[in-house]
């Protein structure tokens, strides 16, 4: 059996999962650990173009991207998939696919005003101005994880220490998959 792990971050837009899914692709590299990133901006510029953001089209994205998680851990290689995935029974299904034992459920969690402030790409302007329908957190529901493997307040603590926390636990659930 791999180590391979399926990183899922989860959280509002802007509250740092791209951030943290770079920061701890760099780590895997430097600890010469197989992985890639699977973000959810990326994703829908390809493999889940065809989907728009009804709540049907949001699980099938979140399905499609663990389908992938799942294969490339079954390959050796850990998954780090940076999506916003709104709610708990989508994450589930999320969870269900991957197996239990490789996901690793992250809140990336940040307040509406604080991804608001930092709107990175000026899409929380955009949804308070009706420009973009159901934006999640503003006109969409974003039902946070009751259990995460780990809770990261990005608003209150530099990415620094998010990744730290973030390595330690991959650290344990590594070495718990090896034993």
């Amino acid at each position: 059996m791999t180590a391979a792990l399926t990183v899922w971050l989860t959280g509002l837009s802007g509250s740092g999962k791209s951030t943290l899914a770079e920061a701890t692709a760099a780590w895997l590299r430097e600890q010469g650990i197989a992985h890639t990133v699977l973000d959810g901006d990326v994703l829908r510029t390809g493999l889940c173009r065809d989907l728009g953001f009804s709540d049907a089209d949001r699980r099938e994205n979140i399905r499609r991207v663990a389908e992938v998680a799942r294969l490339m851990n079954r390959a050796g290689t850990t998954v780090i998939c940076a999506l916003i995935s709104p709610t708990r029974a989508d994450r589930s299904m999320a969870r269900e696919i991957v197996g239990s034992e490789r996901f690793v459920e992250v809140h990336v969690a940040a307040s509406l005003s604080a991804c608001e402030a930092r709107d990175p790409k000026g899409l929380y302007k955009r949804a308070r101005a009706g420009l973009v329908p159901q934006f999640t957190g503003i006109d969409s529901v974003y039902e946070e994880p009751l259990d995460p493997a780990l809770r990261l307040e990005t608003a209150q603590q530099p990415v620094a220490q998010s990744l730290a926390e973030l390595c330690l636990c991959l650290q344990a659930r590594r070495a718990k998959l090896l034993a």
